[in-house]
């Protein structure tokens, strides 16, 4: 190796260095190694931890965050759950006694945060009067109250808010079944303690959900696994209407109330003046005759308590009115004067 460098000396050619780079045949010299442009990493657009305002400090809520991480920090609100979200804790105790404080705080959001929350911890007994004014102020000033009676809950409230702040819509979205084994099976499970496996075997043993429902307790009994309860469960849910029986008519009208009463037209009845005690003997016997009638015509219907209560009004409407016309008829039988009496009237005023 050395005599060789030493002949290529003295030949006049430098020495060969091995650490130089090799080239390769028709590569130009000009070619360069070209260095990535530095670029600017996104910063991180939402906080990780929970920003607790330097007022809440004591606050036995923030001892109870611990699902996530928090850290205080100088915010309008007490706590602030991300771009978008924040939330004021609020004690009724002192509400009740400083009740412009809430307003006040409201007021120093100035409209930052979308979700404005009012955390309320219930500690008095008497709260009614409380909430509902704080419900009223919710309305107005476009927050939402939420109601906890300890600081776990509390806290619980807050770590599900920033937990769920870059969720999508569709993870807290119930599933919907697709298939129609999937849909069966929620619909049977609908009554409380039925399960999956109790819908498995219930559709295995009818064979259909049609058979399933026509079926009778005692058929229902002989399912594997089905107690008494679920029986009548199952049973009282498939009879049952589905519509809320509520009253149909909330009031009868005078014309659709009265009965039609056929009268006999080859029965004359005799014109004779009839006494005011026996016509008022026969306006009864007519009333009484009418709602048995009524009760006749009427078809037999399972009615509630409301309709009930509608016909029982309809039926006093039609004997009130029978015995208002009956009085009427007396009292202009009693006023109107005889024959005689009219015409000696009329020949006084006429100056006979």
């Amino acid at each position: 190796m050395d005599a060789n460098a030493e002949g290529d000396k003295g030949q006049g050619r430098p020495a060969a260095r091995f650490d130089a780079p090799v080239r390769q045949p028709g590569a130009s010299s000009s070619s360069k190694v070209q260095q990535p442009t530095p670029q600017v990493l996104p910063t991180r657009k939402t906080q990780s931890s929970i920003l607790v305002s330097t007022r809440q400090r004591g606050n036995p809520v923030v001892d109870n965050i611990r699902a996530m991480p928090w850290e205080y920090a100088d915010i309008p609100a007490d706590f602030v759950l991300g771009q978008t979200t924040c939330a004021l804790f609020l004690s009724l105790k002192y509400h009740r006694l400083h009740p412009e404080y809430i307003y006040s705080r409201i007021r120093g959001l100035q409209g930052k945060y979308n979700l404005r929350i009012i955390l309320t911890m219930v500690d008095i007994t008497n709260h009614e009067e409380s909430i509902r004014e704080l419900t009223k102020t919710s309305i107005i000033n476009h927050v939402t109250v939420i109601l906890c009676w300890s600081a776990a809950e509390a806290s619980r409230y807050l770590e599900l808010f920033k937990s769920f702040e870059g969720a999508a819509p569709t993870s807290i979205r119930a599933h919907q079944s697709t298939t129609y084994s999937d849909k069966l099976v929620d619909f049977i499970t609908v009554p409380r303690g039925i399960n999956k496996t109790d819908a498995l075997s219930l559709i295995s043993t009818f064979g259909s959900l049609k058979t399933a429902i026509n079926a009778r307790p005692e058929e229902v009994a002989l399912v594997a696994g089905w107690g008494d309860k679920k029986v009548n469960r199952w049973c009282n849910t498939v009879r049952e209407p589905f519509r809320v029986r509520k009253a149909a008519r909330r009031g009868i009208s005078k014309e659709n109330s009265r009965p039609s009463i056929s009268r006999d037209p080859s029965r004359a009845e005799p014109d004779v003046e009839v006494a005011p005690a026996a016509r008022s003997q026969d306006v009864a016997l007519e009333d009484s005759n009418m709602a048995d009638t009524l009760d006749a015509e009427l078809p037999e219907m399972d009615v509630d308590e409301d309709e009930e209560q509608a016909l029982l009004e309809a039926g006093s409407t039609i004997a009130s009115k029978a015995s208002l016309d009956s009085t009427r008829k007396k009292k202009k039988s009693e006023v109107e004067p005889s024959e005689g009496i009219a015409a000696a009237l009329a020949k006084y005023r006429n100056g006979g």
